[in-house]
């Protein structure tokens, strides 16, 4: 599907960024599938395990860039008993983040098409280590990082900072997200927003975007 010179639309209201989170849309989603493959060695509830994680790199600071990785894992062990060390555990995550071609095939469109694209994502320094290891970075004109902004998606604030950061009217910013938390900050906010289900459904609703 090619992206028409004029850029997206929606509702008559033209599109000058797209901004797409990286696990779970723009790469398989390492986070959960490596804490579902841990939940399941130590004989834990995955979704419990995954909600307890997901509170605990908040409460540690480590993905606002305010607390360790070693901080993290040693809270999450005494919660839930998990073993491992810290660096086979967190392998089990960074292994199953594999990049979606695909995806990165609207990225090129969008940009080839000058539509300025980027990443909000709330991610430790591993997403760092990701782009050591796959050189996504390169891809886009801009990439926010929770670990480096000190702000994550949970804060509503966010979504306002950046459009200011990128002097950007708030309804001409789509973003892709697979979290329906974030989506409905965004939305409040202003911005236009896509809930990534899957390929199917998430291209139907670019299209939506699409100039007629």
């Amino acid at each position: 599907m090619q992206v028409e010179k004029s850029g997206l639309t929606r509702d008559g209201n033209k599109t000058d960024l797209v901004l797409f989170d990286f696990g779970g849309v723009l790469a398989e989603e390492g986070w959960k599938a490596g804490l579902r493959f841990i939940a399941g060695i130590n004989g834990l509830d995955d979704e419990k395990f995954l909600q307890t994680a997901a509170d605990t790199i908040y409460e540690t600071g480590y993905i606002l860039g305010k607390g360790s990785e070693g901080s993290f894992w040693k809270s999450l062990r005494e919660k839930t008993g998990i073993r491992g060390d810290d660096a086979a555990l967190r392998q089990e995550i960074f292994s199953r983040f594999r990049l979606r071609d695909w995806m990165f095939d609207w990225v090129g469109q969008l940009k080839a098409q000058k539509i300025t694209v980027g990443i909000l994502s709330d991610q430790t320094d591993m997403l760092d280590r990701l782009n050591d290891r796959d050189g996504f970075f390169g891809c886009f004109d801009h990439v926010f990082n929770s670990y480096h902004l000190g702000k994550g998606k949970r804060d509503i604030s966010l979504f306002d900072e950046i459009a200011g950061s990128l002097k950007t009217d708030p309804g001409r910013i789509l973003f892709v997200d697979d979290d329906p938390g974030h989506v409905q900050r965004a939305r409040q906010k202003g911005w236009k927003a896509i809930l990534y289900v899957d390929r199917d459904s998430f291209e139907r609703e670019m299209r939506h975007y699409l100039q007629e």
